[in-house]
């Protein structure tokens, strides 16, 4: 019997979750042992997954589970240092040379585990087959047109939040707008065609920016691309990976420019295939833009977990792309988890 664990968040700001209580209940169907975690942030109510026959446990008590559970949460492990003995589904960010992401496997190493990192479970061409894409972009969007109303009023943006629905965040980003007058800015996105690059697309369309859409056939020539330069808003929707061009090379802090806002919304800012090179590291909630030139401005917000921004929407989206994978983890050697398996193979050496 797979027992699958799922674990609570320990991310601040993180209310997203991989599994639905509906789609826990379709696993218990096919003959699933379901646990799930008490969490004092997650979106959806724990007694929706009591009532769909999961067993109920203390949050952050995955340490005990047994050792043939698989334990599935989203973002970051708690940064103890210590030795991982269990399969863990997760996003790992640790397989493009990231700083944090190598201690992550060296815990792994130690503890005889394994990492099956969402972001790499692709079907047999190549393509992922679950992902927070579509709500990054929007939500990222979102982010970096709040960065530049708030350059309007001369100031740098403030906190940002979750918001029950998208339906709520179009509207104060509507009001926002509305007391600037007629004003609005222009965006370039990278990635137009993708998942991410579609949400943006469509925040930027219902918000009133008017957007140039770039993808492969645009960016063939590898650059220079000093089009970025005349746009208020640059939305990086492409993952950094080897050959990835530089869309916005360091010297453009003091390039003649209308660029003010960079959104990297794919968010690979510390590593070397960044395309972004006036920035090398996340932004928080709290402080959602890294102003990197004062004269002209030009900010860059860099979130890693901008799904977790409408948490409903975007949970409910990936859980549902996600569980006919889930349902196949009785073969863990075969399909995307063999597939998984062997990227951290070769990853660890």
């Amino acid at each position: 019997m797979v027992h699958l664990w799922v674990r609570s968040e320990s991310r601040a700001h993180e209310e997203r979750v991989g599994l639905t209580p509906q789609g826990a209940a379709k696993l218990i169907a096919a003959g699933f042992r379901v646990t799930v975690e008490e969490s004092q942030q997650r979106i959806l109510p724990i007694a929706d997954y009591a009532s769909a026959g999961c067993e109920i446990v203390p949050e952050f008590s995955w340490v005990d589970a047994p050792d043939d559970a698989i334990v599935f949460g989203l973002k970051e492990l708690p940064d103890d240092g210590t030795p991982l003995r269990h399969r863990h589904i997760m996003f790992g960010h640790a397989y493009k040379g990231q700083p944090a992401g190598q201690v992550l496997l060296g815990r792994f190493r130690g503890g005889g585990g394994t990492l099956l990192d969402l972001e790499y479970l692709t079907d047999a061409d190549g393509r992922r087959v679950a992902a927070f894409g579509y709500w990054a972009g929007y939500a990222g969007a979102a982010v970096s047109l709040m960065c530049w109303i708030a350059q309007q009023r001369g100031t740098i943006v403030g906190a940002v939040k979750a918001y029950p629905s998208a339906n709520h965040m179009l509207a104060e980003l509507q009001q926002a707008l509305v007391a600037l007058g007629t004003q609005r800015p222009t965006a370039l996105i990278i990635g137009a065609l993708g998942r991410v690059g579609t949400g943006a697309a469509d925040l930027c369309q219902a918000m009133g920016v008017a957007t140039t859409k770039w993808d492969m056939a645009e960016t063939a020539s590898g650059g220079p691309f000093p089009q970025v330069l005349t746009h208020d808003i640059f939305l990086n929707c492409i993952l950094a990976r080897p050959g990835t061009p530089v869309f916005v090379p360091a010297s453009s802090k003091v390039a003649t420019r209308d660029l003010s806002v960079i959104g990297d919304i794919a968010c690979d800012p510390d590593s070397d295939f960044s395309p972004i090179k006036v920035c090398d590291r996340t932004t928080t909630w709290d402080a959602p833009a890294l102003r990197v030139h004062d004269n002209p401005v030009l900010d860059v917000t860099a979130i890693d977990n901008l799904p977790s921004m409408l948490p409903a929407e975007s949970s409910e989206d990936f859980a549902e792309q996600l569980l006919p994978h889930l349902l196949t983890l009785d073969a863990l050697n075969d399909g995307v988890w063999g597939r998984a398996q062997a990227c951290f193979d070769r990853a660890i050496g």
